[in-house]
């Protein structure tokens, strides 16, 4: 077998591994799956309080010197 039976021999292999994957990604199974991953940003998480208190009271402080500035 030389280099270009071999390489031609990888191209055909990893066409079919691209288009198992293309097949596999954009079936019908994986909708609902794809569709909770796309809302995802949107979901309404409750913020937890922090433990850190320096931090909560550097943003509260920011909070109220813009609230002066106006």
């Amino acid at each position: 077998m030389d280099t270009g039976t071999f390489r031609g021999l990888m191209t055909l292999i990893l066409i079919f591994a691209f288009i198992g994957i293309a097949l596999w990604a954009y079936s019908k199974r994986r909708k609902p799956d794809f569709d909770e991953a796309a809302n995802l940003p949107f979901a309404d998480d409750d913020e937890l309080p922090t433990s850190d208190k320096h931090a909560s009271l550097e943003r509260d402080s920011e909070a109220h010197s813009r609230k002066e500035g106006r």
